[in-house]
């Protein structure tokens, strides 16, 4: 028998890093089997650390996707930052995910840096090869990243349609120590139901919007109320100029009314009832560099407490 075959139930967490923009709420998505963080072509999606778990009849493995990896221009941006350091530590496994169909730059030289300071070992994970047509071309790219770090694996993937991720999988499961189950098998993620929602909102204004509203935007669910028959809630979403507001208002309220009844349908998919969403849209100035708007707002669960507006 084999080490693999011989060895008991395994366990452990995995962090995924990388630059913006290259995939890795996919992959996190691709990985667990269900969307457990939004996804949208424009950088700085992931705000915060989100946790999805995968288990299978031989393992557990908790994900954590992180924010991409970035110069810290803002105080918003520096506490994204943090989050990305803090998963570094303490985690079994670490995957550093790279765009392949972008071209090398030093950016990536410095996103590597970041991972050469763990010990821990990292897999590096090459996605979006559905868009590189000579898989040839793979291959320099891979000796760039092998002289910047000595990772344990490189392993090709699309994040998009699943290509090598149950290959990815296996080599994530061959690496992890044996261990407990630290969740219920149907566990999916550690994000409450608010932090959820408020993300598929924020989901749905990056899919609608034009490229100057993503980064000065900000969703808090102010209300949330169950009954037998549906959940009611009431979110804000916070712009940083009156323009940003104008634009997600829309004419006679047409944009607000659209990302609202988009963002229903995924949060009823999501919760399986019911869904009476209510949308409100408010100018917040400066809110990425106020520290008192920041420290009022719970990201870890989009909970917001009363802010002075």
């Amino acid at each position: 028998m084999s080490e693999t075959e011989t060895r008991g139930f395994v366990s452990g967490f995995v962090s995924i890093l990388g630059r913006p923009n290259a995939g890795k709420s996919t992959l996190l998505n691709a990985l667990v089997g269900t969307k457990v963080a939004i996804t949208a072509d424009k950088p700085q999606t992931t705000r915060t650390s989100v946790d999805g778990v995968l288990t299978t009849p031989k393992a557990q493995i908790v994900f954590m996707d992180t924010p991409g990896i970035h110069r810290s221009d803002t105080l918003f941006n520096k506490r994204m930052m943090e989050s990305v350091r803090a998963a570094l530590d303490g985690r079994d496994l670490l995957i550093f995910l790279i765009d392949a169909s972008a071209e090398f730059e030093e950016r990536d030289t410095h996103a590597v840096d970041l991972v050469k300071k763990s010990e821990t070992p990292c897999i590096a994970v090459l996605n979006k090869i559905d868009l590189v047509k000579e898989k040839a071309l793979l291959l320099p790219l891979i000796e760039k990243y092998r002289v910047l770090h000595d990772f344990v694996e490189f392993v090709p993937v699309s994040a998009l349609t699943g290509a090598g991720i149950e290959e990815l999988t296996n080599l994530i499961v061959a690496r992890l120590p044996e261990g407990p189950a630290y969740f219920p098998p149907d566990h999916l993620t550690d994000q409450p139901e608010r932090f959820l929602a408020g993300e598929l909102i924020r989901e749905q204004v990056l899919h609608l919007t034009r490229q100057e509203v993503p980064h000065a935007l900000a969703v808090v669910v102010e209300n949330w109320q169950d009954t037998p028959k549906l959940t009611r809630i009431q979110a804000t979403v916070y712009v940083e100029k009156d323009g940003q507001k104008a634009i997600l208002i829309g004419a006679r309220g047409a944009m607000v009314k659209r990302i609202g009844t988009e963002a229903r349908k995924e949060i009823e998919a999501l919760l399986g009832r019911q869904i009476f969403l209510e949308l409100f849209v408010k100018v917040q100035p400066g809110w990425r560099e106020n520290v008192e708007f920041l420290n009022a707002l719970d990201w870890r669960s989009m909970v917001g407490r009363e802010v002075d507006k």
